[in-house]
Parts: C-alpha cells; sequence; structure tokens
C-alpha cells in the first residue's frame, strides 16, 4: 500500500482493510505542565507546614493529602507512642514518631547509666543485680548478656559510667562505693571510715549508708559520693585508702545534715548537693570549708530532694524535690528559683530530671500507686516552663530517666521492672535502633550422635565386622553382660575374699558394734566386776604391792 503512493493517512489503510481503526490514540503528556503543577504543590504543601507551626487549628487541612505511609513498616513488636510535639517546636527531640523498646530487668529499676559512646546500658535495681545491655550484641529478645551482684545484699541506687567509658561507679545502700570495669570485674572499692569519730572529716571513709554520687566530667579518675553520714566527698580512683576531700553540709543552725543527692557542674568547678531540710548547697570544688550559693528554702524541709542536676551551659540548676515539685535555678541568682512546677507525684529518692541535649526541655518521671494510674514522662519547656509534652509510659511509677545526647534516645526506668528506650526512626542514632532490626536467633538443638554400621563387603575375614541384625537383641545381650551392663557386684558373704570385707565388721563403727553385741560380760554391778580381778592380782603383784614393800634411801638416793 506505501507503494501506491495513495493511501498515506490511517483512515484510507482501515477502509481498504475493512475495520474500523487501530484503537486508541496514544496519550500525549505536556512536560511543561507537569512540572509547574509540580512546583505548584510542592510550595502549597511548604506554606500548610509552616501555618501548621504557627497555629494548630488547621491541622486537619490536609490530611487526606499526609495519610499515605511513607518508608517501610515498623518492628512488628513496636509501636508509635505518644501525641506529637507543641505546634512549632523544633529541636534535637523525640518527638511524636517515637518507638518504644522495653527491657525486663528486676523488680524495680533504682538505677541507669549509659557510657559516653551509648553502646553498652547498665542497670540495677531492687534485687541486687546490675546488668549489663549491650545494643549491638542484641537482637529482638533483649536479653542482658551480663548479670552479678556487687555489692552483695544492697539495693543498687547509681550507676554512671566515667567519661572515657571504661569503668562504672556502683552506689549502693552499703558506706563503700565500688568501680568496675566494662566487663564487671571490682577495679576499686572505697575504704570504710570510723564510725566511732564524732568529726567525720577525721576519718578516711563514709560511715553510713550511701545515697549518690557521680563522676568528674572532666578528670576521669575523680568522682564524688554522699551519704547518710552527712558528708560529700571526693575521690581519686587510684587511691582507694582515703577520699580526697570533704564537704560538710549545715543547716541555719550549723548543724549537721544529710545530703540525699549529688552532681559536678558541666564544667567540674562546682559541687552542689541538695539536702534532707530542703536546702541546696554549693560549693566551690577546691574550697571545701564554705558554700559559694545557698538556698535555705529550695524545698519543704523533711522531703529528699531526689536529684540536682546543671544545664548543658552551665547556667541553670534544675531540682527535683521529694515534694513534688521541679524547680530551676539561676545560679547567679540563687535566691529563688527562676521557674517551678507543681503536682509532680514523687515517691522515691532517686527520681531523675535532665535537660534535653538541646537545653531546650527539661523532663522527668511521676510516680502513681500501685493500680491507681500510669506513670508519665513530663516535657516541660525551659523557658516558659510550660508542659509541652507527656508520654504515659507504664502503670507503675517513672523512677529512672537519662536523655541520651549522642544517641539522641532516653532511658527509662520504671518502678515494675522495666527499661524503656524511647527513640527516634530518623533523629535518633545507633542504641536501640541496632538491635530491633535483628530476628531473635533460633536456639541450637542438640545433636544426637549415633553409631553408623560401616559395610565393607570386600574386607579381609579378620576385619569384617558382623552385620547387626537387629539392635533390641544387641542391647539385650549387653544387658546380660555384667561389664557392659556395670552391674553392681554382690555382698560378700562370710569372713571376706578378694580384698573386699564381709558386710558385719567392714568399717570401725560395724566392728565396735557387733563386739559390743557378742560381749554377754555384765558390768552393771562395779564392785563384782573389780573383785573379778582379785585372785590375779594377789597371784601376781605387779602395779601396787612391789611399790609399798620398797622404800626409797634419801641419802644416797638409792632404792
Amino acid at each position: 500500500f506505501a507503494a501506491s503512493g495513495k493511501m498515506s493517512g490511517d483512515g484510507d489503510i482501515a477502509s481498504v482493510m475493512g475495520f474500523s481503526g487501530f484503537g486508541k490514540k496514544a496519550r500525549t503528556f505536556d512536560l511543561d505542565a507537569i512540572f509547574e503543577q509540580t512546583r505548584r504543590t510542592a510550595i502549597e504543601r511548604s506554606q500548610h507546614v509552616q501555618q501548621k507551626g504557627e497555629s494548630s487549628s488547621d491541622s486537619d487541612s490536609d490530611s487526606d493529602s499526609n495519610s499515605e505511609t511513607i518508608g517501610p513498616p515498623l518492628p512488628p513488636q513496636h509501636k508509635l507512642v505518644g501525641p506529637p510535639l507543641p505546634p512549632g517546636y523544633t529541636g534535637n527531640t523525640a518527638h511524636s514518631s517515637s518507638i518504644m523498646v522495653s527491657l525486663s530487668v528486676s523488680p524495680q529499676v533504682s538505677a541507669l547509666g549509659l557510657d559516653p559512646s551509648g553502646a553498652r546500658l547498665v542497670t540495677g535495681g531492687y534485687d541486687f543485680d546490675v546488668r549489663f545491655w549491650d545494643f549491638a550484641g542484641m537482637d529482638q529478645a533483649l536479653q542482658a548478656f551480663r548479670s552479678l551482684q556487687p555489692c552483695e545484699c544492697h539495693q543498687i541506687k547509681s550507676l554512671q559510667y566515667s567519661i572515657t567509658g571504661d569503668v562504672i561507679l556502683v552506689i549502693s545502700g552499703n558506706s563503700q562505693a565500688k568501680v568496675l570495669d566494662r566487663d564487671g570485674f571490682n577495679v576499686m572499692e572505697c575504704v570504710k571510715g570510723d564510725q566511732y569519730i564524732v568529726d567525720m572529716a577525721n576519718t578516711k571513709g563514709h560511715t553510713a549508708m550511701l545515697n549518690s554520687g557521680c563522676w568528674h566530667p572532666k578528670i576521669k579518675e575523680e568522682f564524688m559520693t554522699c551519704s547518710n553520714d552527712g558528708t560529700v566527698r571526693t575521690w581519686d580512683l587510684n587511691s582507694e585508702k582515703k577520699h580526697k576531700s570533704v564537704f560538710k553540709p549545715r543547716s541555719f543552725q550549723g548543724k549537721k545534715v544529710i545530703p540525699t543527692c549529688c552532681t559536678y557542674s558541666r564544667d567540674g568547678k562546682l559541687i552542689a548537693a541538695g539536702c534532707q531540710d530542703g536546702t541546696i548547697q554549693i560549693w566551690d570544688r577546691n574550697l571545701s570549708v564554705h558554700t559559694k550559693f545557698h538556698c535555705r528554702q529550695a524545698h519543704t524541709p523533711g522531703s529528699d530532694t531526689s536529684c540536682v542536676t546543671f544545664s548543658y551551659d552551665g547556667m541553670t540548676l534544675a531540682s527535683r524535690g521529694g515534694d513534688d515539685t521541679l524547680k530551676t535555678w539561676d545560679i547567679r541568682n540563687f535566691k529563688k528559683p527562676v521557674n517551678m512546677a507543681a503536682g509532680l507525684t514523687n515517691y522515691f529518692s532517686v527520681t531523675d530530671c535532665c535537660f534535653s541535649p538541646d537545653d531546650k526541655l527539661l523532663v522527668t518521671g511521676t510516680s502513681v500507686k500501685k493500680d491507681e494510674g500510669n506513670g508519665k514522662l513530663v516535657f516541660f519547656d525551659r523557658a516558659s516552663f510550660q508542659r509541652v509534652y507527656e508520654i504515659e509510659v507504664t502503670n507503675a511509677s517513672v523512677v529512672r530517666c537519662l536523655w541520651h545526647p549522642k544517641l539522641n534516645q532516653i532511658m527509662v526506668g520504671t518502678g515494675n521492672g522495666l527499661a524503656k528506650v524511647y527513640y527516634d526512626p530518623v533523629k535518633s542514632h545507633r542504641g536501640a535502633k541496632l538491635c530491633v532490626v535483628k530476628s531473635k536467633r533460633k536456639e541450637k538443638q542438640a545433636e544426637m550422635l549415633t553409631q553408623d554400621y560401616i559395610i565393607t563387603p570386600h574386607a579381609l575375614p579378620m576385619f569384617r565386622e558382623a552385620r547387626q541384625r537387629s539392635t533390641r537383641k544387641q542391647l539385650e545381650k549387653d544387658r546380660l553382660d555384667p561389664k557392659k551392663s556395670h552391674k553392681p557386684e554382690p555382698p560378700v558373704s562370710g569372713p571376706g575374699r578378694g580384698g573386699r570385707v564381709a558386710a558385719h565388721g567392714g568399717t570401725l563403727s560395724s566392728f565396735i558394734v557387733k563386739n559390743i553385741a557378742l560381749d554377754k560380760t555384765d558390768d552393771s554391778n562395779p564392785r563384782e566386776a573389780i573383785l573379778r580381778h582379785a585372785k590375779e592380782a594377789s597371784e601376781n603383784p605387779y602395779w601396787v604391792a612391789p611399790v609399798r614393800t620398797q622404800t626409797v634411801d634419801n641419802s644416797n638416793g638409792q632404792i
């Protein structure tokens, strides 16, 4: 048809071939219009995100466009927790898409510690155990690789890695702090002081139960402890025989008060302690006599201040009181708190509070009684001190919380024995993200070793093995063989043979019992028993009569 030169169009070809057409026409795309539409959609979405940050009233306008799930699904055993962060807040936080990983630890988690790199987590509890967790080595089973009791029957109160991560400070209910290496072996144990000395500055160590402790942020060999003996002591890792310096908190009347928590400032130049009389006292590290900053009525007297911590910029001090409050203080004006939040129930003397890595948030946990609600992790904005975010962790108290700056993950210890890790799939790094993607290891089944029969048809007669017709018959034959069945030897009857003794008289006790039973003499009358030997004594006098018949010559010493 093409050669005729007359049928160049589709209609002519279709009419000649006898059908109506060649089907649907090919779609034509206007690429410039598509690109323009895509650009406008991107601009509209960006404007919508900005408006959502300024006001949450228009949050439902674009719900249809954002309803699609982007990216791979979450692991099967994990779920999204918590509501979204407040509008307009952008920071280095575990926000609305945070995922929770739960580790089963003990009856109650009272101590948490993460090494500076974030590779290992160490937990302690009321069951005296210290457990080591390796994020890179765990799978979804989430099992600790080591558990030990370094302080015997004392509750673990505090655990903290040093700034280099090679040793761990263990604070327990006894008077001696311990330092362990990364594998749990003992490195150092502080000396115990003399409890009969009145002035605690003259003793070499603590004499009462420890309450808290921490490492120096700059000097890797120095750490600090506080105790019920009314002192805060600093120690050198290389000198375990005596403390380094002593700080003695005093009340307004100059009496001894008990420090319940202590911490270093971020630069290590200040030492702060929260005391049982509600005061917060701060010393210069090099001047242990008088306090540099002192607040007499920081918290309610008689309540245990459970935590004091410095912000990353070193200007703000946060305190968690036993009077259900959380306060922030400016150390340049230490007379009154900058901000305060009340109604935060606290039943534990170790409840934490900590700053976020960007210093914009302050987080703490709340306590609940049994079956009376859920413990919460509460977030406050540092500047305005508004409660911007909260997470219901579990149906028990939240005792410990730790926000690691390198991992950007939050570790939480609860009163029902769980250590939970909250992380963000995008903004968090390593840590719990390493273990949730690993499947559980299959258990290795015990291998059964059977004795195989090797058939050698062309072997010589002297090397040929008889073919076993039945295993049952062979077992019956082995059972009748006393050597193969390990049949015990029967008891020996008679006097004994082959070096074996008879049943009676084989041991000293049985021999004595046998002779006593065979002895027919009656020694019930002692006079008759003695007179039996009278005739023999008179006929053969040997002991008594020869002595009395002879005399001694005292002059020359001869008989």
